[in-house]
Formats: C-alpha cells, structure tokens, sequence
C-alpha cells in the first residue's frame, strides 16, 4: 500500500520526475504526456460520477478511476528488455480482463438504446455534457499513449484499455441524455 508522509520532495525542480523503476525522464517526455493525459481523463471522470451519484454507472466510473490509476502505474513502470508486459507482485500491468470488462460494458449499455441516425453533439443533459468531456480527455489520453507507443515499448492491453474507454463514455452519455431521447443532433451546413 502506498503511504505518503510527504507531498512535496523537491526531485523535480529540475524538470524531471521519478519512474516506477528509479530512472528519472523529463516531465515534458512522451511518457509523462501519456501519464499525464490518463491524469486528466480520471479528473474529469471524477466529476462525471458526480452527476450519476447513486446510479450503477457511477459504480462503474468508480471502477474506471481505479483502472486508470493502473494505467497511470503500468505506464510509469518502463518495459525491461524482451518483456511480455505480463503483471507480476512487483509490476502492475493493464491486463485483458480489464479490456474484456469495458467491452461487456458497452455491449451492455449499446443494448438499451436505439441506433443512431446521426452523430451527435457533445451536451444534452449536465451528466451527458461532462460524460463528453471525459471522452474526449481520454481521446486526448489516447494519443499521447499512442504517440509514447511508437518509440517506447507500451503493453498492448493499455492501448486497447484507453481505446475502449471513450466508446464506452460515448454509449454512457446517450444513456445519460434519457437513454438516447435527449441526444443533441448534429445537422450538417445547419448554419450556413
């Protein structure tokens, strides 16, 4: 377990932070970008889960967050030479039970609503509108892990983690906006 008897330390003055094997990078590093990006996307899912207090969606944010957290561990923690990304006591890895999870969460989710017939716009009710948000934090996180991944060794569950992620936002804010019903359509040119 973790115990911090101390929040400031200093080491980092000099632009750089410490990694989960001891090595220090530079805080404006791919990596740091990537942890930094999951960071974003688990704060602003906090404030989504506000919105759905006391429904099983804000049980499942709550799963999420600590997800992320996970996240935010495997990616501080830099692969040694030939590995499989595999956990282990002293490794904490993003594994495919988690992956599979968010999947059958959106397929769950997807069944209750109708298809769509036009894209939508981000908004709707305050719970869809922060919902969004939290996708398109996550998108943004998306990136920069995929940016990392193509000079760094990143374990391909985080990367299909992150991926499923924003679909399964995307599905939660329709079921927030009354299941679907209260989706603020896109209209092409509308305002031409």
């Amino acid at each position: 377990m973790v115990k911090l008897t101390k929040i400031y330390t200093r080491t980092g003055d000099d632009g750089s932070t410490g990694l989960v094997d001891g090595s220090r990078l530079a805080k404006h590093a791919p990596r740091m970008e990537a942890i930094g990006a999951v960071d974003e996307a688990n704060s602003a899912l906090g404030l989504a889960a506000v919105a759905l207090e006391g429904t099983v969606h804000a049980e499942a944010i709550f799963r999420i967050q600590n997800d992320l957290f996970d996240l935010g561990a495997d990616l501080a923690t830099p692969a040694g030479e030939g590995e499989d990304f595999a956990p282990s006591e002293m490794v904490l890895r993003i594994v495919a039970s988690q992956v599979v999870w968010l999947e059958q969460a959106i397929d769950a989710a997807n069944e209750t609503l109708a298809p769509l017939t036009s894209f939508v716009l981000p908004g709707g009710s305050e719970a869809a509108a922060r919902l969004h948000v939290a996708r398109a934090a996550t998108r943004r996180a998306e990136r920069a892990m995929v940016a990392m991944a193509t000079d760094t060794p990143t374990n391909p569950q985080a990367l299909a983690y992150i991926n499923r992620l924003s679909d399964y936002l995307f599905v939660l804010a329709r079921i927030a906006n009354d299941g679907g019903a209260g989706d603020v359509k896109w209209i092409p040119g509308a305002n031409r």
